[in-house]
Formats: C-alpha cells, structure tokens, sequence
C-alpha cells in the first residue's frame, strides 16, 4: 500500500531528529547513493544555516574581544592615560558599534535553529519518501534477479546433465571404435575431446612414437 506524507508526518511526530546533514550514516548512505537534485538542494540549504550558525558565534566572540579591548582603553583614558578626547569619543563610538553589531547577531541566532529544525525536518520528510520509494523499486528488482537466478541454476543444473552425458556418449563410442581400429581411430574421427583423458593422452603419445 502506498504511503503519503501524512503517513510519514504521523509517524515523525514527536521524534528527536538528528541533523540528518551531520549525521554519518545518513551520509553514508545517501551522499554515495543518491543522485536526487531537490535532496542535494535541501542538503545546500541545510548546510549553509549551519555554517552561518557558526559564523555568526565565530563573530560574536571576536567583537565582545574587541568591546572589551576598547572598553579597557577607555577606563585607562579616563584615569588620565594616553587617549585623546577624538580618540575617547571613537572608542565609544565602536563601542556602541559593537553592542548593536553583537544584539543583531544575537537576533538573528535566535531564529536560526528554528529554521535548520524545519528544513531538517522536510529533509528527513522527504528522505523517507525517497526511501519508500527506493525501497519497493529495489524489491521488485530484488524479485526480478532472484527469478532469473533460480532460473539460471535449472538451465544449469540441466545443461550439466547435457554436458556429462555427451561425456559419457563421446567416451563410449571413442572406447567401441578404439577397441575395434585401435589407437588410429583419433584421426579418422577427428576425436580432440574425452572426459577421461585417455584420448589427448593416446594421441600425444601416438605423435612422439
């Protein structure tokens, strides 16, 4: 019976999906097998959150570095220090920079799980579609080769008969015409072939003498 995609939503509902992107044996087996172009399309998509995931986190560290970097200048200004009054007002202004930069980055990481769970999610959604699929098109191949194996084996198994029993018929008839023409018989026949033997061995032995 044929499922659809309420069949496989009902079944996902609830489940704890893995990040089918990260995931290695998802790869293994659809990086290698799959040759789908709206797969590899989600799999782009996936991908690129992730890493935008990552560079955002990459980016806050490095700003709230550089905040208290300048945060630190402008404590050691206002105890008398090196900064100048343009200088002070520069640092406060990358400051504030840095706040807004890091609250907008923060905005957006918020959102960014949500949207990596739902494209994962119609990943895997339809991955299973994929695989059902896959899976009846395989078994019906499946079906199909064990068919022509068994079959095979009969035409085998009876063209094994067939073999050995022009064996033993072309021995046979060697053997009679051997014991009435003697050793000569090879060439009138033209034998060149005997399950035993003892024809190629006669007849080399027939050429060295």
């Amino acid at each position: 019976m044929a499922k659809n995609r309420d069949d496989f939503k009902e079944v996902l509902s609830g489940k704890k999906l893995p990040l089918l992107t990260l995931d290695n044996k998802w790869h293994q087996i659809f990086t290698q097998h799959c040759k789908d172009k709206e797969m590899n399309k989600m799999v782009k998509q996936i991908n690129e959150l992730v890493a935008r995931q990552g560079g955002l986190n990459s980016d806050i560290k490095d700003i709230r570095k550089l905040k208290a970097k300048l945060m630190n200048e402008v404590v050691s200004g206002m105890d008398g220090k090196t900064l100048s009054d343009k200088e002070m007002e520069d640092h406060k202004r990358l400051i504030e920079e840095c706040n807004e930069k890091i609250e907008s980055y923060q905005d957006e990481l918020l959102d960014l799980p949500k949207e990596i769970d739902q494209l994962n999610y119609q990943l895997m959604l339809y991955t299973m579609e994929y695989c059902y699929d896959l899976i009846a098109s395989n078994t019906e191949e499946i079906a199909k080769i064990g068919e022509w194996i068994s079959n095979i084996r009969v035409e085998l198994k009876k063209n094994v008969i067939r073999k050995q029993e022009k064996e033993w018929l072309n021995h046979e008839i060697y053997t009679y015409m051997h014991n009435i023409f003697g050793a000569e018989v090879i060439d009138v026949f033209d034998m060149k072939y005997d399950p035993s033997g003892e024809m190629l061995k006669k007849a080399s032995d027939k050429k060295e003498g």
